[in-house]
């Protein structure tokens, strides 16, 4: 998770991982005027997300900030004004019911950030043959967890995984400055 460069200092004070603490922030609006029942997720070019949640007049909306205002930090303020200034102007440009919403509830997450390439680092750590580094998938993680768990049983259970080839995944890329390229 978002800790994984502290921990693995608490091995090494050599050793590091390219993963920082970000926050990520999630509202929760309503929309009076709006029913369509088919809305998809919907992804702007500025970046802002916006999916219908549970009832037909509720959704939930966000976005990642600019690199330049996007710190490593463990602070978990909701920032409303960012809402305001980023979020709900491009939600009302896509969606004009979107321009009459009221924002509802709101949260804030703290999102493990690959700075390397925004990929996660999955396998054993070169140096080490005992520890193992699963994290840094910059919010992949939540699909791609059931195919890295199997992986990673496999490779402590019997020194290799079987069903995926995690060699691009590893650690060695963190070492010799190779980010995956999407």
């Amino acid at each position: 998770g978002p800790w994984s460069d502290p921990v693995i200092k608490l091995v090494s004070p050599d050793f590091s991982l390219p993963i920082r603490p970000r926050k990520r922030i999630v509202f929760v609006f309503k929309c009076k005027d709006f029913s369509d029942t088919t809305f998809p997720m919907l992804i702007d070019t500025s970046g802002v997300y916006c999916r219908r949640e549970g009832t037909r007049d509720t959704f939930i909306c966000g976005k990642s900030p600019d690199t330049d205002r996007d710190p490593d930090t463990l602070d978990l303020e909701v920032d409303h004004e960012f809402f305001d200034t980023e979020v709900w102007p491009a939600l009302a440009h896509r969606v004009p019911a979107f321009e009459a919403i009221k924002v509802v509830s709101s949260w804030a997450g703290t999102y493990e950030y690959n700075t390397l390439d925004q990929n996660g680092i999955i396998g054993m750590h070169d140096l080490l043959n005992n520890l193992y580094i699963v994290g840094g998938f910059s919010g992949h993680g939540i699909q791609q967890s059931p195919a890295v768990g199997r992986a990673m049983s496999e490779l402590v259970l019997d020194g290799e995984s079987h069903s995926i080839d995690l060699k691009r995944m590893g650690y060695d890329r963190v070492v010799n400055n190779k980010p995956i390229k999407e």
